[in-house]
């Protein structure tokens, strides 16, 4: 007896013939990778037919990364945690980013938000030894602040 060998279906991606399972979990992953760019599927799809996209170009870093992680979720999930800490410091990333930084994504964290006091406008500085806030005028003298802390304004400084 003849043993029938059970061909497995094979898509092809860019210039990959992959299986099909592992073609739609690299398709995930770059598309994935597009969301949390902020485009949509929809956008994806327009800018792939418009060449602004070549979506072939992510194939195999998706497929790097997805033999590194050894599964789909933990890859998502580095992918996240990239394009947070990214965008936090306003720097661009991609799937190659992911790769390179795989084994400090423990340790990278998003910037901290930093908000600083302001009364009209003028910087606050507050005095550990004399338990009290001071406004820092435009002439740089430290003027004591009689005001209420509802009266303090916090402003994001980037």
């Amino acid at each position: 007896m003849k043993k029938k060998k059970i061909k497995e279906k094979k898509v092809k991606i860019g210039q990959m013939h992959l299986p099909l399972k592992l073609a739609t979990e690299i398709q995930t992953i770059v598309n994935h990778y597009f969301f949390t760019k902020g485009l949509k599927m929809r956008d994806i799809k327009e800018k792939s037919k418009k060449r602004e996209i070549i979506y072939s170009r992510y194939v195999r870093s998706a497929k790097q990364l997805l033999e590194l992680a050894g599964s789909l979720k933990k890859a998502l999930w580095a992918i996240d945690r990239i394009a947070e800490w990214a965008k936090s410091r306003k720097l661009d990333y991609t799937i190659e980013t992911v790769l390179k930084r795989w084994l400090e994504l423990d340790r990278l964290k998003p910037k901290e938000i930093v908000k600083k006091p302001y009364f009209k406008g003028n910087p606050m500085v507050w005095s550990e030894t004399k338990k009290k806030w001071y406004v820092i005028d435009q002439y740089g003298n430290w003027l004591e602040f009689a005001g209420k802390e509802s009266e303090i304004e916090w402003k994001r400084i980037e």
